[in-house]
This record gives C-alpha cells, structure tokens and sequence, in this order.
C-alpha cells in the first residue's frame, strides 16, 4: 500500500533544505522498497519546524520537524510511514497547539493540499465560491462582499465592496482587475505564502472580481524577489484554464476572464497601487496624482479593481459561504481574520490567522513565545517597516483598525516584527527615514527631501551641539513629521513619521532625551488619527 507524504515546497521550506529531505526520503524509501507518494504541499507557517514533514495514516496526517536529511534513516527505522515516536514527532498535524487556536478561513487549504492540484482544491472546497458566482448577477456579487465587511488587507482597509461598486457602476467597453503581489514590507509573508501554497484561491478570488464588475482580464502584479511564487502562480493559471476555471466561457457560462502574472522591477513603491499601474503599463513605477482614481481611470486608463492577496484570497469563502459567515469574525468595523505574520526576534515566527480583536500580547507570547534572544520584548513593530513602534503599555489594544488608529498606530498588511531589549531606538527611527529617502519614487518634495532632512535631524538630536541643540531639533523632527504626515503623494511618504515618532515618543532614553521633557506623546498621537495610510 502507497503511504502518503507531505514535504513542503514553500520558500521558507526550501531556504532550509526540504528538496533535500524530499529527495532523501524518495530515494531510501526505494532502497527499502516502501511505497510512497511524496506531495510537495505549501506550508503551514511553523516556520521554526520547516522542513515539516507530514504522513497520512488512519489517525490522521502525523508530523514530524524540523526535519534534516541526516534525520531520514532514523525516522524511517522508527515507523514514520505509520505515524511511528520519534523525538522528532510533533503528533497529529492539527492538534498542534499553534495551529489548533488559530481560526483558519483564507488560509484553511494552506499545507493541507498540493497547491497545483485543481482536483485537490474542488475536494476541500475550491471554487464553490465561483459557481455560486456565475448564478448571480454583478451588482448581488458587490452587494455579498460589501455586506461581509472585508477591508482592503493591503494595509490601507478600504471597504472592498465600495471599490467594486464604483467599477461596476461605470460603463467601459474594457475594465481590468489588477492584484498588488509586490509585498515588500519586512516581516510580511502571507502573500508569498497564498501564491506558493494555495494560488487557486487568488485566481479563483481574481475571477469572482472579474464576474463581479464587468472586467474580462486581470492582471498579477508580483515582487521580481518572489521567483517560486511567479513561476507557481504561471502554472496554476495554466492549469486554471486547462481545468475550465479561467479563460473564455467559464464552466460554460458563457463569461470570460484571462489572467497573466506579470514580475515587477524590484521597487518598493510599487506597493502603492498608482505606481504598480505605471509599472503595468511599462514606465518607470512612480506614484499618480489622485483624482482620477483607478477605479475610474485605472490600468491602460479604464476602470480597475486594485486589491492586495489577501483581499482577493478572502473572497472566494465569503460567496461560498455568505457574507454573514465571514461577517461573524472580527469586532467593531474590522470583520473577518487576518493572516498576522510574526518575525524579527521571536522565538516561534510564523503565520497565524486570527479573528480581528487578538492583542499582541496574545502573538507575541502565546503564539510567538516571546523573544528568540531570551531577553524582555523591549517594543513591536506592527505594519511593516513604515508601521508605528508598539510600546509594552498597548500590547493589550485589539488588533482592530479602529482601535490602532486612536493609538497613533495601524494594523497595515499584519506584519509583526519583535524587537528585544538591546534594541536602539533612536537607530531604528533612522533606519526608518534612510529607509523612505532610499526607496522614495521622487515625485513630491515632503517624501523625497524631508526623508533626508529627518535623518540629518535625527543625528543631530543623538549627538548635539550648541549650534544644534537637542530640543531645537526635537521640534525640528516634530515639524518635518508634519508636513511629510500631511503633505506627501502617498503613503511612502505619509507614513514614514509613524516608526520615527512613535520611537520619539514611547523610547526619548534612546535619542537622550530625559523623560521629565519628553515630548507630549498626545498630540502626536492625535495629530496621525486623521491620515490612513493608502
């Protein structure tokens, strides 16, 4: 009898061996003549456990990890094919802790199945979404995701239903549906992951959009850094299409949809949507000036529906389902789950999904296991590297849009970056001004020359002198933070002042400053409630 095997063909997998370990254990299983069916499946995001490797038995799927070629013999001598005690042995696949308290819905195929199999996906659920899709007309389609509450998961948190109503409403000859794949925030991976580990539930998210508002093609735009990622994603479009799911007369409904994987260049900025579609249409990825929106003058100057992933990855479960299903999940306006992307230093980085209303404290200890180093978590930093520096004092905040942002913080993309003791703070904040002046696109002055006034600023706040005293250019940083805050193009710019006064504010030791004279940490709380990132 043929026993099943699972070794993951994610990148974080790969980056520590599992074609390896696949390869070793195809080729002693042979020499043992042991029948094996080894499935490349996506991960499940325990990445300190990678590679994990997972046998079907009669209890279930039983894993094992980290699992390292050397390892093979001995946990083939020990019964792995049978589910056999290993010091390896991590038990049945879904009891363990980290994934047990998760709630899994986008990510609920992920690592289950191999991700190219179109028959493994309709078997777990896969694109009954989509045929519910082609039974309904395109404004009851806007209408369920409008109803669900789904936020753009990007990080800016626009109700994707409204988005999808403005191109719906416009009449166009062509319209485009367009996923921003350039996931380049440090820490964040769950991107990477939906395209390497399940991609049908993005094409198929991609095609319920394209029913939805009219449009027949559909663009993916991904991070020339994700080569798995394009080259899983081109496949699973091929097999799409071959299966029926995509291209012309879907499942014979007579309704069309093409979708290509296009690679970016390698610019940070093309995570903005605006420079994304200049980068589409091959010209060099700058931001556009807004009006006109792209969901009236978008890609190619036609309409378009620009979502990140996740957004797409959401929709599919949400027809399935109904908009109450998803709706259920969550508090306050931030409905549904949110892939939460734990890394920096931690001891157990990883994926976990959760429903909106989990607090850091919950990820960072409960799932996270607190520092990798062994030292106290000094500060998190929470959507990307442009997200505000968390103090102790708020790790208790639900994560929830509304709640981060009367904190002067956002939840952005789900990226949690851990940072211990030894951390400097007033670097960091450096970091994150070098950072903006490096991968600014230029085009508004706030961006391009007050990212690189705030580093100098802030060198001169660390070591002063009389000519540059210390509170002149606290002030200093305090009005460049406002103007870039107020007066940038875009969300590069615009957000750049949350980790740099958010470090000012929670950490002034850091830059020197005694804590009788910090800064008054309210009015620069207040001051960023009534800019959201776009």
């Amino acid at each position: 009898m043929t026993v099943r095997v699972y070794v993951p063909r994610d990148s974080a997998a790969l980056a520590v061996g599992a074609d390896e370990v696949a390869a070793a254990l195809a080729d002693a299983c042979a020499r043992r003549g042991e029948a094996v069916d080894i499935v490349r499946n996506g991960s499940r995001g325990l990445f300190w456990l990678e590679p994990m490797v997972e046998v079907e038995t009669p209890r279930g799927r039983v894993a094992y990890g980290p699992v390292d070629v050397d390892d093979v013999p001995t946990l083939l001598d020990a019964g792995l094919l049978t589910g056999g005690d290993h010091a390896l042995g991590l038990g049945l696949t879904e009891e363990i802790p980290y994934l047990a308290r998760q709630e899994r819905l986008t990510f609920a195929r992920m690592g289950v199945i191999d991700p190219l199999s179109v028959e493994q996906y309709e078997a777990h659920e896969g694109y009954a979404g989509l045929r519910r899709a082609l039974t309904m007309d395109g404004a009851a389609l806007v209408d369920e995701v409008t109803q669900s509450g789904l936020r753009g998961r990007g990080g800016a948190a626009f109700p994707t239903g409204i988005k999808w109503k403005t191109v719906l409403g416009i009449a166009a000859p062509q319209k485009y549906i367009a996923c921003n794949a350039d996931e380049g925030d440090s820490g964040t991976f769950s991107d990477r992951m939906t395209m390497e580990g399940d991609p049908l539930v993005l094409i198929e998210g991609m095609t319920i959009a394209g029913i939805a508002v009219g449009a027949t093609r559909g663009y993916v735009y991904i991070r020339s850094e994700y080569p798995h990622a394009i080259a899983t994603m081109r496949e699973a479009v091929a097999r799409a299409v071959a299966a029926g799911f995509l291209g012309d007369d879907i499942l014979g409904s007579g309704k069309s949809f093409h979708l290509e994987v296009r690679k970016g260049a390698g610019s940070y900025v093309c995570g903005e949507e605006t420079a994304m579609l200049e980068s589409l249409e091959g010209k060099r990825g700058i931001v556009r000036a807004k009006p006109p929106l792209p969901a009236i003058e978008g890609l190619f100057g036609k309409p378009t529906v620009i979502n990140n992933v996740i957004s797409f990855a959401s929709v599919p479960i949400i027809v399935a389902k109904g908009a109450a299903f998803y709706r259920d999940y969550g508090m306050g306006r931030s409905k549904g789950t949110l892939p939460f992307q734990l890394a920096g230093n931690i001891k157990y980085g990883g994926l976990v999904e959760k429903a909106f209303g989990v607090t850091l404290r919950e990820l960072i200890f409960d799932y996270g296991g607190g520092s990798r180093s062994g030292r106290p978590v000094k500060t998190v930093q929470v959507g990307g590297p442009l997200g505000a520096y968390v103090p102790e004092s708020q790790w208790d905040v639900p994560l929830d849009y509304e709640a981060y942002a009367a904190e002067g913080a956002v939840v952005g993309h789900g990226g949690i970056v851990v940072h211990d003791d030894t951390a400097d703070m007033a670097q960091l904040a450096r970091y994150a001004m070098e950072f903006c002046a490096i991968e600014s696109c230029g085009k508004c002055t706030p961006c391009r020359i007050g990212s690189t006034r705030g580093v100098e600023t802030i060198d001169r706040i660390v070591a002063p002198t009389a000519r540059h005293p210390r509170a002149q250019q606290v002030q200093l940083l305090r009005d460049l933070c406002d103007t870039m805050l107020y007066g940038s193009l875009c969300a590069m710019g615009g957000m750049t002042p949350y980790p740099v006064m958010s470090a000012l504010n929670h950490y002034p030791d850091d830059f020197g400053i005694e804590p009788e004279v910090a800064p008054d940490v309210a009015r620069t709380d207040e001051s960023t409630q009534h800019k959201q990132p776009a």
